[in-house]
């Protein structure tokens, strides 16, 4: 079988739809990927005898992706968590009327939290561009 029929017959097992279900039925993400292991054993391995070097290249590359974009979802739940905790500030300081030093403030922090995200899904979509280009 070639590389590019065992990448597709993995790809329609690791459906991401069924993935996000099994993850919303409890299961861990190290039993999923048991799972996919265990019921694709033998196209794994036929995969994995057939790859080149410059392969294994492309999967190293494929895996800092992965982790860049995980990075990426951790920074915005993080920033979502942050902006929430500002917005609650805010309100306090309202309340306390303190002045214009902590509307530039606010001000500030609420731009350079804009900047990084964007900043942040600029470097994914590159990574991914380039990716597709390769």
């Amino acid at each position: 079988m070639s590389i590019s029929k065992i990448l597709n017959s993995l790809e329609e097992s690791w459906q991401r739809d069924n993935i996000l279900l099994n993850i919303k039925k409890g299961l861990g993400t190290d039993e999923i990927v048991s799972e996919f292991l265990v019921k694709n054993e033998s196209q794994i391995k036929e995969l994995n005898s057939l790859l080149k070097p410059k392969d294994i290249d492309l999967l190293n590359q494929v895996e800092k992706l992965s982790t860049c974009e995980s990075k990426l979802i951790n920074e915005i739940k993080n920033l979502n968590y942050l902006e929430n905790n500002h917005i609650l500030n805010q309100k306090k300081i309202v309340s306390s009327k303190r002045g214009s030093h902590n509307k530039i403030s606010s001000f500030m922090i609420n731009w350079s939290n804009k900047f990084v995200v964007i900043a942040l899904l600029t470097i994914s979509a590159i990574a991914l561009s380039k990716q597709a280009m390769a």
